[in-house]
């Protein structure tokens, strides 16, 4: 079937002894992870659980997290993965929405689920399941079922859940490979970004999928990446922009053996000319993505023989994706002209999660409507411009405005609010608040207040306080634009507040 687990099938027979995952010094090899990932799909079967059902995982990345994942696809079960670094109060009410029947957690993040009413197994129950006796689960898959539900910060205030199912993902994966040639017979490769994010999750089935090595790593450490590069030789590596700085940043860098690097690739934003250059310098040309969590990952990648003459540009799209340029009312721009970036192809989401709503803005007439701004110009390159969508990306990890916004105004005193992103030497962005408060405001406590419902990545490190009503457009909303012209050296004038 044209399953992702039959794909594993496969490698456990022709790769029996290749290493599939490593993780701080612990292996396993793809004839191992099979029959671990059946123990686990039947016992998610003995505790009760169908296909269809909703599980979540929340911890940090681990061998027993990648197998759940595995094993829940297997039975046809949905795997919902959530952010670590959520509070209590954002878990619950994505579990809500889920409808989840099992929650997997590791031992820090059990006391966030005690009161939802949800059956919680710790990630060791998984992890004793590594050895034992043969077991399959009753269940096969379903390929154009969803199998996975991938939390995604929009612009709205909570969280939209985006569905993929086998058929989708492979339909990403049989791209990549056909298009690139780089992964097509396995290597190594490293992912940096969590499990609970689409990189992360869509990477371990990508790279699982083709008979990869991967390597995963607890936290980033610019020499531990580096040195794992190099000893490892590894074929693949991509993610934000602050990765590549950190590792260029090094001593060592200079001399450091990346013969092996085939693929170098950067999205989420911008690749500055001195980094670029001090890849290049290495012989290794960072290759511009763009993409997101609704198309399925990156929908377009530069070529690697183009990336050098224009370092700026995302590729013309892929061998079964498309885009196009749009203006506001719908119709399709000229070259060079900057519009709203459309999406159509075989990876594209099947939906929003229990949302019909904002599925059918976001999917029409076979298009996916991205909500950002770019052109194509008269080659077919695509360049990435701007976010329509009020998003914030710190870290290569996604911010919406609008649940710190709806966070801030719980907060007595406040009258009105604005997100913005501000400046970052570490993370490119980072969050700015700008309040209207007509009798003052404790700054110091609303920190405390947004500490206790965000996740520490989303709370603002800026705060600014006016005591005028803050500045609005003809339509009476915010005029964000204004407060980004006023606040465009925020990181030079404001102090940090956290």
């Amino acid at each position: 079937m044209l399953t992702i687990n039959s794909a594993l099938r496969w490698w456990s027979k022709n790769r029996s002894d290749v290493v599939a995952l490593s993780l701080g010094g612990d292996e396993l090899t793809y004839g191992a992870w099979l029959p671990w990932i059946d123990r686990v799909a039947a016992r998610l079967e003995q505790l009760g659980v169908r296909p269809g059902d909703r599980i979540n995982a929340c911890a940090a990345n681990s061998l027993e997290y990648c197998t759940l994942a595995m094993a829940a696809m297997r039975a046809g079960v949905i795997i919902a993965p959530l952010n670590i670094r959520f509070t209590a109060h954002e878990l619950a009410e994505i579990v809500e929405d889920h409808g989840s029947r099992l929650i997997f957690c590791d031992e820090a993040q059990h006391d966030k689920f005690t009161q939802l009413g949800v059956a919680v197994h710790a990630m060791a129950e998984v992890a004793a399941l590594r050895d034992g006796s043969v077991a399959f689960p009753a269940h096969d898959p379903d390929p154009d079922a969803c199998v996975i539900i991938i939390s995604t910060s929009g612009s709205t205030a909570k969280p939209k859940g985006v569905m993929y199912s086998h058929r989708t993902m492979l339909s990403y994966i049989t791209a990549n490979s056909v298009e690139d040639g780089a992964l097509r017979d396995g290597g190594g490769v490293i992912v940096v970004a969590p499990l609970a994010t689409s990189a992360g999750m869509v990477q371990l089935v990508h790279y699982a999928v083709l008979g990869c090595t991967l390597y995963f790593e607890p936290a980033f450490d610019a020499q531990r990446f580096l040195n794992i590069l190099v000893d490892r030789k590894i074929v693949s590596f991509g993610g934000a922009p602050a990765f590549f700085e950190r590792i260029a940043a090094l001593p060592s860098f200079a001399d450091a053996d990346l013969s092996a690097l085939k693929m170098v690739s950067v999205g989420g934003a911008r690749v500055t000319k001195p980094l670029f250059d001090a890849w290049a310098a290495k012989g290794k040309f960072i290759r511009q993505v763009y993409g997101q969590t609704e198309a399925g990952g990156n929908s377009t990648v530069m070529p690697a023989a183009l990336a050098e003459a224009h370092p700026e540009k995302c590729g013309w799209g892929g061998i079964f994706t498309e885009h196009k340029i749009i203006d506001a009312d719908g119709n399709e721009l000229p070259s060079n002209c900057e519009g709203q970036i459309l999406i159509r192809g075989p990876a594209v989401m099947l939906g929003y999660w229990n949302n019909p709503q904002a599925t059918a803005e976001t999917l029409r007439d076979g298009w996916l409507y991205t909500g950002d701004i770019g052109t194509i110009d008269e080659n077919g390159l695509i360049t990435f411009v701007d976010r329509l969508k009020d998003i914030i990306i710190s870290g290569g990890l996604n911010i919406s405005a609008a649940e710190v916004e709806r966070a801030v105004m719980e907060y007595p005193g406040v009258a009105e609010c604005a997100v913005i992103a501000a400046k970052d030497d570490r993370f490119q962005e980072t969050p700015l608040a700008i309040v209207h408060a007509p009798d003052g405001l404790d700054v110091a406590a609303l920190i405390k207040h947004c500490n206790e419902r965000l996740a520490d990545f989303k709370v603002p490190r800026y705060v600014a306080v006016h005591a005028e009503p803050l500045p609005r457009l003809a339509t009476q909303k915010i005029s964000k634009p204004a407060l980004r012209e006023q606040y465009a050296q925020a990181h030079l004038t404001l102090p940090k507040v956290r």
